[in-house]
């Protein structure tokens, strides 16, 4: 492994140590005071760096100063409780000559700050991904330090969509009626190729110049709070790009993983993370599902090292404060070592209490997903607990076309929803799941059900009227398709219509939209826009009824109100007997239907349009 490691660092930190100043970078580049864990982390980088003097200005002291095996790294400790200044300076020296200093700064916090909320199940989600969704500053769609340049004619190229695309139009995203934003990741890809996607950053404290500015994202994250909307962070703690500074220039060969066997070190995951909780695994098939690469351009990172743990932690920490930020969605959450995930969840929670984060947990029973979820019992049975406040409900999301697309069986049919529910009880907090049936990496819906209108308004029904989280993907609510199996991840990540000056017409524009986007935007906007004041949907219980005749019938409950929820998955009229819901309908004699906005009886039997959902609010 160290010859590995001599290799890799002579050929790819060539550029890093040719460099002549002596206080390169620090990070991060500056904190804050009043922060409920005092002890920060300055990461100190420049050549030889360690070989030279640090001191520290207006007497702030230094808890404790690590050197590590490449000398051009030194860890500096400090207790910002114990720091009276506002801005101190770090001095490096070489006998009594300075060859480098840098001003830090603790910036007070703004108020309220510890205590901000998050997304929670009162929020429908609306998941972008920025370089397919709206140019809204064509001036930074190629930027001079940054390798891949623009070129919409590619499907695998950036295209120029930013942040400054999403801030006009979130009028758009606001009237449609979701309350929170989740963008892929933003921070800074610069790979050569295939970086519009964002997953191999290569620097963690800066977007990416072809999104905007940090500015630009903190503006994003503003303009949305005073809508009452949420920012959500797509974080990544499990891989960066390979042309990440850090790893052209590796502080310590454990910062990643390696493999003996892999050629030079690399062994691609073999994916297979049930094995996290598999008390019978091969130790071999966990480290390689664990530690091994998800590509040759993004290598595994290594949080067992603690360095590495507090640098996560800490520019966690950082993007919450700098950019008013609503909450985490963390990547491959199950990929990572779950004992150092589990600190790294508290010590983000410790801070803000509130602070909700999902993690992607694509697994396919409710055993396994529910496991990751904080406080969980599956979890607790392998003596782990997460700390991690919400998971991705993917039993259900892969459940939903097959309901649709089956006739009903024991099995199959909308049998495979009401199945998945009743494993609800493995959840320690059912309301703060993730519910969705598509995202960036998958299929379309609307591909799977060739545009039709009615499999889109059964599936959106069911996410938002049952317990959780409701996630959309752009496009979808105009009827966005793309096919996976074909054209691959790009082409479920098309261009949003009229998101470019050049395109011939905007899907933004609700009086522009085609007859078909219309459809799917107006049931969209009514059923997302009548869930935001539901505490009923929100938080309210839940009662199921075995799906009878592909019929599938819940209510949502509270003290104060009562909504009924019909899917008829049937190409015919179903007429159903409603002396079967009496222990749900027991004083209620009509409701009125959301989506319809017709009143109903409840006397004795309900009439169910074809592949029709009905929403009913039930009146005494």
């Amino acid at each position: 492994m160290k010859k590995i490691y001599v290799i890799f660092a002579c050929t790819v930190a060539s550029a890093a140590f040719s460099q002549t100043k002596t206080l390169e970078k620090v990070e991060p580049a500056f904190w804050w005071k009043g922060m409920k864990n005092p002890e920060l982390q300055i990461l100190v980088y420049g050549k030889n760096i360690a070989d030279q003097e640090i001191e520290l200005s207006d007497g702030v002291k230094i808890s404790n100063i690590q050197k590590v095996e490449n000398p051009n790294y030194v860890f500096i400790t400090v207790n910002t409780n114990e720091i009276s200044v506002p801005k101190f300076k770090i001095t490096t020296k070489k006998g009594r000559k300075n060859t480098g200093s840098y001003t830090y700064e603790l910036k007070e916090r703004n108020p309220g700050s510890a205590a901000r909320g998050s997304f929670t199940s009162k929020d429908v989600m609306y998941l972008i991904m920025p370089d397919r969704f709206a140019n809204g500053d064509e001036k930074n769609d190629s930027r001079p330090e940054l390798t891949e340049k623009a070129n919409r004619s590619l499907p695998n190229g950036r295209h120029g969509g930013d942040l400054r695309g999403i801030i006009n139009h979130l009028d758009y995203i606001q009237d449609l009626g979701a309350t929170a934003v989740w963008l892929t990741p933003v921070n800074e890809d610069n790979e050569k190729v295939y970086s519009y996607h964002g997953y191999a950053q290569t620097d963690l404290y800066k977007i990416d110049g072809r999104y905007g500015t940090n500015e630009d994202y903190r503006e994003l994250s503003r303009e949305l709070n005073k809508r009452n909307m949420k920012l959500v962070m797509d974080y990544v703690t499990n891989h960066w790009g390979i042309s990440h500074w850090i790893i052209k220039d590796l502080p310590t060969k454990d910062w990643i993983h390696w493999f003996k066997d892999g050629k030079d070190g690399f062994k691609r995951s073999n994916y297979k993370i049930t094995s996290q909780f598999d008390t019978n695994a091969a130790e071999s098939d966990k480290r390689v599902a664990l530690d091994g690469w998800f590509d040759t351009t993004m290598p595994d990172i290594n949080q067992k090292n603690p360095l590495v743990l507090k640098y996560l932690t800490q520019n966690a920490i950082w993007w919450i404060e700098y950019a008013e930020l609503g909450g985490f969605r963390v990547d491959t959450y199950p990929y990572n070592e779950k004992e150092a995930m589990a600190k790294w969840a508290k010590a983000i929670t410790d801070e803000y209490p509130q602070f909700n984060i999902v993690g992607e947990t694509w697994l396919n029973t409710a055993g396994h997903i529910s496991a990751w979820q904080k406080d969980s019992k599956t979890g607790e049975a392998a003596n782990y607990n997460s700390n991690l406040p919400s998971v991705m409900d993917f039993m259900l999301y892969g459940n939903m076309p097959k309901a649709l697309k089956e006739n009903q069986g024991w099995d199959s049919g909308m049998m495979k929803i009401y199945d998945g529910l009743s494993s609800d009880f493995l959840y320690p907090d059912i309301n703060n799941v993730l519910v969705f049936f598509e995202n960036h990496d998958t299929e379309r819906w609307n591909e799977i059900f060739n545009s039709d209108p009615k499999a889109y308004q059964l599936g959106l029904t069911l996410l938002s009227t049952v317990r959780g989280i409701p996630q959309l993907y752009y496009g979808t609510e105009v009827g966005m398709r793309g096919d996976k199996n074909k054209g691959g991840d790009a082409d479920i990540r098309r261009d949003f219509p009229g998101g470019w000056k050049s395109d011939s017409q905007s899907a933004f524009n609700v009086s522009a939209q085609t007859p078909e986007q219309k459809e799917f935007y107006q049931f969209t906007k009514k059923i997302l826009n009548w869930r935001k004041s539901k505490d009923v949907i929100h938080t309210g219980k839940t009662k199921n009824y075995i799906p009878q005749d592909n019929v599938f019938v819940y209510f949502r409950y509270n003290g104060q109100e009562s909504v009924m929820v019909v899917l008829n998955n049937n190409e015919s009229v179903q007429n159903i007997d409603l002396g079967r819901f009496t222990e749900s309908l027991n004083g209620f004699s009509k409701g009125k239907e959301i989506i319809s906005g017709k009143e109903v009886s409840l006397q004795n039997s309900l009439s169910v349009p074809a592949k029709t959902p009905m929403v009913i609010e039930l009146i005494k």
